[in-house]
C-alpha cells in the first residue's frame, strides 16, 4: 500500500465483559458486551469481531443498510458474545448476506446450532429459520486462513473455560490482534512440596507447559500494530480468587504486550461493576506513561475508533 494509506480502522462498538451494563456509572466507556468492527478502507469491507450487545448499534449504523454484506468472527459462543445477534438488525433484511466464523468445540452441536439456539421462541419470538438474511456457518480451528484480497487471518486457542479463539488479522503490512477472553497459562498440579499430592515430575511438567503456552501467546500477538486484550481484573483482583475464570490481570498483559513489541495495546472485557471513575483511575495508574517503553496503553471505550 502507499504512503499514508488507511490499511485499517477500529471501532469499538462494546467493550464491556459477562453482562450488559447500562447505567449512570458506565456512561463514558460504555455498558455494552463486547462488538469490534474492524473497516478495511480501501477495499470498503468489513469485518466485525464478536456479536455482544454492542452489535446492535452497530446493525443501526447507515452504512449496514440496503444490500449488506459482512463476516463475522466470534470469539467464543458465551452468551455475552452472542445475544446482541438475534437484535442485529441487518440478520432480519433479505438482501443481507452474512458470513458467520467461530471456533469448533468439542459439543455434538453445530455452530449454526449454537447460535441458533437462542432463535427460539422460548428465547425469542423470531426463530432462526425464519430470518430474512443469508447466512453461511463456518468452523474454525487454530490455524492461517487466507480471506482474500490479501488479508490473512491467524487462530489461536487461548485460556478460558469454554474454547476460545484469539484472532489475528494482517492487512496492508499492519496487524491487528485479540485476545479475550483469556488469562495466563498457569501450572494446574500442585507445586507445594508439603502437600500429600505433590508429584515432583508432574510439577516440572506443568510449569514448563504453562511457560511454553505463554511464550506462544506473546508469539501470536508480536509486533501488533494493536492489541486488544482482556483486562478485566488487577493482579490484586485475580489473585484474590479470580485464576481459572478465564480472564486476565491488568499488570501481566502490559508485561506481554511490551516483551512482543506491541506498539498500541487496548485493554477491553472490563468487569461488569467497574465503573467510569475506577476505570479512570486504572487510566492513570496504567495508561499512556505509565506502559512498556514505547508501547501506548489505553482502555477502550465505546464508540471509540483507532486507526492502523
Amino acid at each position: 500500500m502507499g504512503s499514508g494509506t488507511i490499511a485499517m480502522k477500529v471501532k469499538f462498538w462494546g467493550v464491556r465483559g459477562s453482562i450488559p451494563s447500562p447505567g449512570p456509572h458506565t456512561v463514558k466507556y460504555g455498558g455494552n458486551t463486547l462488538c469490534l468492527e474492524v473497516r478495511l478502507e480501501d477495499q470498503k469491507r468489513r469485518i466485525i469481531i464478536d456479536a455482544g450487545s454492542g452489535i446492535r448499534e452497530l446493525g443501526a449504523n447507515p452504512g449496514t443498510a440496503g444490500h449488506f454484506s459482512t463476516e463475522i468472527f466470534l470469539t467464543h459462543t458465551h452468551l455475552d458474545h452472542i445475544l446482541g445477534l438475534p437484535f442485529f438488525a441487518p440478520i432480519h433484511h433479505p438482501d443481507t448476506r452474512l458470513k458467520i466464523y467461530g471456533p469448533v468445540t468439542c459439543e455434538e452441536d453445530p455452530l449454526e446450532d449454537v447460535i441458533g439456539g437462542q432463535l427460539s421462541y422460548r428465547y425469542f419470538p423470531v426463530r432462526q429459520h425464519e430470518l430474512g438474511a443469508k447466512i453461511e456457518y463456518i468452523d474454525l480451528k487454530a490455524g492461517t486462513y487466507e480471506l482474500g484480497q490479501g488479508v490473512t487471518l491467524v487462530t489461536k486457542y487461548l485460556n478460558h473455560p469454554l474454547l476460545a479463539l484469539g484472532y489475528r488479522i494482517e492487512y496492508g503490512g499492519k496487524i491487528i490482534c485479540t485476545a479475550y477472553d483469556t488469562e495466563p497459562f498457569y501450572n494446574v498440579f500442585c507445586s507445594d512440596p508439603a502437600d500429600p499430592s505433590y508429584d515432583a515430575f508432574l510439577a516440572a511438567e506443568g510449569d514448563r507447559a504453562a511457560r511454553y503456552e505463554n511464550c506462544r501467546m506473546e508469539a501470536f500477538f508480536k509486533d501488533a500494530d494493536l492489541l486488544i486484550h482482556d483486562g478485566q481484573y488487577t493482579q490484586a483482583e485475580y489473585d484474590n480468587g479470580k485464576r481459572g475464570w478465564g480472564h486476565s490481570p491488568i499488570e501481566y498483559v502490559i508485561a506481554a504486550a511490551g516483551r512482543a513489541n506491541v506498539k498500541r495495546l487496548a485493554l477491553c472485557h472490563h468487569d461488569p461493576q467497574r465503573t467510569d471513575t475506577q476505570l479512570d483511575e486504572l487510566t492513570q495508574i496504567f495508561g499512556n506513561a505509565k506502559a512498556a517503553k514505547g508501547q501506548i496503553t489505553f482502555f477502550a471505550r465505546e464508540g471509540q475508533e483507532v486507526v492502523v
